[in-house]
This record gives structure tokens, sequence and C-alpha cells, in this order.
């Protein structure tokens, strides 16, 4: 008898220790995911504040006497490059503190579109098209990079919290990330007014 519980306890052992490995080396590939998908935004918004000085400089050469919009750009540019996350410290916090830096940077350079507006000879010029065209397409690049990385956080925090994982994940000190949410007022449509 004491040898079948033997061979029972080992098993389960066996089972139970297969089943750890599985889920870890599961929510550690999930977690690389989410660091992988992390850099690639960071990436984009790091190419993003590469190109506000050339657009501000072009800009400029139009409209030197637009000096406020030209500091708020570049204020909104430095904060929002000091403001740095580390994949393993993608708490809801931190995230949004991030955003806050971003989305103000989005915000100087709408700023930015009024003063280009006053300057009709400004948009004939290549230089400042070929920048406006990098924007918008990095602008594009950051939204697939973050729609990316919500769901590669969906998908590791989906794992972290099914059972029988949520035991492994808070054994091994996996715990959930945040993701990007949308900036306040989003959800509302801008009003459109031809004068």
């Amino acid at each position: 008898m004491k040898k079948t519980t033997l061979i029972i306890f080992i098993a389960l052992a066996g089972i139970l220790g297969l089943m750890a490995k599985s889920n870890y080396n599961g929510m550690v590939n999930k977690d690389e995911n989410v660091s992988k998908s992390w850099s690639n935004v960071q990436t984009a918004y790091q190419h993003r504040a590469d190109l506000v000085p050339n657009l501000v400089s072009t800009v400029k050469g139009y409209a030197d006497h637009e000096k406020s919009t030209f500091e708020t750009i570049t204020n909104a540019r430095s904060k929002a490059n000091s403001v740095q996350v580390d994949a393993s410290n993608l708490t809801p916090e931190a995230m949004q503190k991030f955003q806050a830096a971003q989305n103000g940077l989005s915000s100087a350079l709408s700023g930015l579109s009024i003063v280009v507006e006053r300057y009709p000879d400004l948009k004939a010029n290549t230089n400042f098209r070929d920048l406006q065209s990098q924007l918008e397409g990095i602008e594009n690049r950051i939204t697939v990079a973050r729609r990316d990385f919500n769901a590669e956080v969906t998908d590791y925090n989906k794992s972290v919290r099914r059972f029988p994982s949520n035991i492994f994940a808070s054994m091994f000190g996996f715990s959930r990330k945040a993701t990007f949410e949308s900036q306040t007022g989003t959800d509302v449509a801008p009003t459109v007014k031809f004068d």
C-alpha cells in the first residue's frame, strides 16, 4: 500500500511540476512579448520626437514671430522625452505619466497646425510637406504600436489572471500590466466650422 501511495504522490508531484514549468514558461514568453511591444511603442515615439526639431526649424523660417508656439513644442518634446517607463514597470501610474507627456506633445503639435494654416506658402514648401508626411506616418505607426502593445498586455494579463496559471503567477511574481487608455474627451467628435 505504501508503494502505491508513493507512486501516486510522485506522479502528482510530477504533474504539478510540469504544470508549473509550462505556466511559468508561458508567462515568461508573454512578458517578453509585452517588453518587445513596449520597445516598439518607445521607438515610434522617439522617431516622432526626432522629427519635431526638423519640422519646427522648417516652420520657423516662415513664421519667426510665432515664438510661443515653438517654445511650447520644444518644452513638450523635452517633457515627453524625459518621461521614461521601463517594460518591467508598466503600472497604471507610470503609464498615465507617460501618456500625459506624450499627449502634451501631440497637443503642442496641433498648435503648429494652426500656425501652418496662417502661412500658405509654407504648405507649398517641399521640405515642410515631406516632414509633415513623415509626421503623419509616424503618428499612424504610434497608433499601430500602441494597439499591438495593448493586445500583448491583454494576452499577458489574461494568462496571469486565469486559473490555474494565476496561482503560479502569484508564486513567481507575475502581476498585471497597464495598457494605454484613450485620452479624456476622445469619445466626443470634434466640431468642424467653416468660416
